[in-house]
């Protein structure tokens, strides 16, 4: 969602019947007022046709599994640094008076037409799903706080699934399926010995996992970075306390990581 300063062209519709040149004063003046109308109310971001009735609950949804990997937006809990931080961005343009749905408008543009110089494919997200995501940003982009009622409980906070426990030498962690940059849970046990870890990973987002010892110690192993699938590694663990984290650049300092005790 890499921002650019375009503006979305809008057509003018043409007048009805192919002119207004053989109607009255009157009913020209009218038809002009319609027409205008129809632009604000388009420039505006609403439609007579009901497609501003966004869902903000998918719109959260989706952001966070196609653009969270990418975008920090903070009341989506995403932490993403490759693109643009999306609270940013739009922070110094609204508090000098730019509507929301202008904000709105401007996400649904970069969507369809990215930065072709950016790491964002082309309609990353179609039809509605765009129309949820850019909902949901102009909503939340640079307000303080947390979502409520249901848009608080819409995506699972990072890392807190029940921890993993190691069972017959293996310990399964897997990566967060709705492209958080986080682990299923941040907690995992297991007892002393040869221990294989392995991370599934059907998010489609590039993740592995690697362990330390204690929180800056050296890496005992480290699975394969996959996009999709289960990797895994096997380490020898004495009694203490470990970190596993995702080596990939940036995602460790996301909060892609957790603590594995060892007792």
């Amino acid at each position: 969602m890499g921002l650019r300063g375009s503006d979305r062209q809008r057509p003018t519709a043409p007048p009805a019947g192919g002119g207004t040149a053989r109607l009255p004063v009157s009913a020209r003046r009218a038809a002009v007022a319609v027409a205008l109308c129809a632009l604000a109310a388009t420039a505006s971001g609403c439609s007579v046709k009901g497609e501003d009735n966004a869902n903000l609950i998918a719109g959260k949804q989706q952001f966070v599994s196609k653009c969270g990997s990418c975008h920090t937006l903070a009341r989506a809990g995403t932490k993403g640094i490759v693109g643009p931080n999306l609270d940013e961005s739009f922070r110094q343009g609204l508090s000098e008076g730019l509507g929301r749905n202008t904000v709105r408008n401007v996400v649904e543009d970069q969507i369809q037409i990215p930065n072709p110089e950016g790491a964002m494919p082309k309609d990353l997200v179609k039809g509605a799903a765009r129309r949820n995501v850019a909902a949901y940003v102009a909503q939340v982009a640079a307000r303080s706080g947390k979502d409520t009622g249901l848009l608080a409980s819409a995506v699972q906070a990072a890392g807190a699934g029940k921890p993993a426990v190691e069972k017959g030498g293996k310990l399964q962690i897997p990566a967060s399926p709705t492209g958080q940059l986080a682990y299923v849970t941040n907690k995992a046990s297991a007892l002393p010995g040869a221990v294989t870890v392995e991370m599934p990973n059907m998010s489609g987002v590039d993740h592995n996992l690697a362990i330390q010892q204690g929180t800056s110690g050296p890496v005992l192993g480290a699975t394969k970075i996959i996009a999709k699938g289960t990797a895994s590694t096997t380490v020898t663990l004495k009694p203490g306390s470990y970190t596993f984290f995702c080596e990939v650049p940036g995602h460790r300092q996301a909060g892609m990581l957790g603590t594995l005790t060892v007792k």
